[in-house]
């Protein structure tokens, strides 16, 4: 006797249709795995720029003399430049002499990332004492 058995699977079009899901959402997910890496290094990078802006910040007037005028140098793959210029508050008066005389010192790091020159602008404002005055 023959009988004819009912044999239950899945078409070709269900399983094509499983495999393009399937695809898309690995896609999707490798899509988004690739973007946080690549955030994850970009923060990185900016950690590492604050770092070198923040020594290049302390290095002025402790280090190195208060002294107008700017500073370059490289540091892997960051370039950076120390700007340091005399400031003046905007409410002085003459009267108000003190033994002190005020720098603003900035510091900018550069760095290339994906095609592009991302920059960092650091600045402070920093005492030194007059020359000429208790020398």
């Amino acid at each position: 006797m023959c009988t004819k058995r009912q044999i239950k699977g899945y078409s070709l079009v269900e399983v094509l249709v499983a495999m393009m899901i399937l695809v898309l959402a690995l896609t999707v997910l490798m899509r988004v795995f690739s973007v946080g890496l690549r955030n994850t290094a970009v923060s990185a990078d900016y950690g590492r720029a604050v770092l070198l802006a923040e020594a290049q910040l302390a290095a002025a007037g402790s280090s190195e003399a208060l002294v107008s005028g700017e500073t370059h140098g490289n540091d892997d793959k960051f370039r950076w430049t120390r700007i340091v210029d005399e400031y003046v508050a905007k409410n002085t008066t003459e009267t108000e002499m003190l033994p002190v005389a005020a720098f603003r010192v900035t510091v900018v790091i550069e760095w290339p990332n994906s095609g592009r020159t991302r920059q960092l602008n650091l600045s402070t404002i920093k005492l030194d004492r007059l020359r000429g005055i208790g020398e």
